[in-house]
């Protein structure tokens, strides 16, 4: 019989829990290109993944594979210095894993950044997209299998997987560090191949505005946890399908993911010290 949810859990902050200091308020995950804001994080401890009992490894590029506890902006933070993805191989309770961790660590808010294409024509690389809500093109879920009733419910509700409250929040932080945003919705799909010009026409004929290969497994075990979500979309590519689409290269994704960075950088000063204590 395989080990439950919860034991995996209180392994692995078991395996921390003397390392990691005071409770944390905020938890930020980092995608594709943006590890570079771990940087910002001072008084920093960093404990790789490797050396936590029973959790996953990055293995995708740009994804530095530790967890960097310490002060940003005023609060004091946990940030995942890079992900974990389906297409790595791992599974989606693997994935689901280390958002029930940064829960016990103390966080009462995730702030979920990714990579992703824009699919929406009025998006251009370097924009900056709030995630108002989102599509689970994956086709798999991280509840299916036994339930921990000790970490969440059986049905937990998705209509506000991205707090609305907390989005304002994010709006008016931009606003005041001067930051244009984009707001919409973001299609998560399996990877790791990028999509086809069909499939991209496809999720914009769905209401998505932005695709990317990571996010609504994590957000999905957001809400099983009961722990608000904020979510960040670095446009790192056109995305649209149209007959002009471009190939895509991961230099590309990688350069405008560095542009983004800044922009979201300037939007995290202004939007942790207004988050709820």
């Amino acid at each position: 019989m395989s080990e439950s949810q919860l034991a995996r859990l209180n392994r692995a902050h078991s395996s921390i829990r003397g390392r990691a200091g005071a409770p944390c308020e905020v938890a930020i995950m980092l995608g594709s290109g943006l590890g570079q804001l771990a940087d910002a994080v001072s008084d920093a401890i960093a404990i790789p993944y490797a050396e936590i009992d029973g959790f996953p490894v990055s293995t995708a590029p740009g994804h530095k594979g530790q967890l960097v506890i310490g002060e940003l902006f005023g609060r004091r933070v946990v940030m995942m210095q890079g992900r974990l993805h389906l297409y790595e191989g791992w599974t989606p309770r693997d994935i689901a894993l280390p958002v029930y961790l940064l829960k016990r660590l103390g966080s009462r808010t995730l702030l979920v950044t990714n990579a992703a294409g824009g699919l929406n024509a009025a998006y251009a690389p370097g924009d900056v997209m709030l995630i108002e809500d989102h599509l689970n093109f994956t086709g798999v879920s991280p509840l299916v299998g036994p339930n921990d009733d000790a970490i969440g419910l059986r049905f937990p509700d998705m209509s506000r997987a991205y707090d609305p409250d907390l989005l304002k929040l994010a709006v008016e932080a931009a606003e005041r560090a001067g930051v244009t945003v984009q707001r919409g919705i973001y299609t998560g799909v399996l990877g790791p191949a990028l999509e086809t010009s069909a499939e991209r026409r496809f999720f914009r004929a769905s209401g998505g505005d932005a695709v990317g290969m990571s996010t609504v497994t994590e957000v999905v075990a957001s809400a099983h946890a009961a722990l608000p979500v904020i979510g960040i979309s670095a446009i790192t590519n056109a995305a649209t399908g149209g007959p002009d689409q471009q190939p895509d290269t991961i230099e590309e994704v990688f350069a405008n993911a560095a542009v983004c960075g800044r922009k979201i950088e300037a939007i995290l000063r202004e939007l942790l010290p207004a988050l709820p204590a």
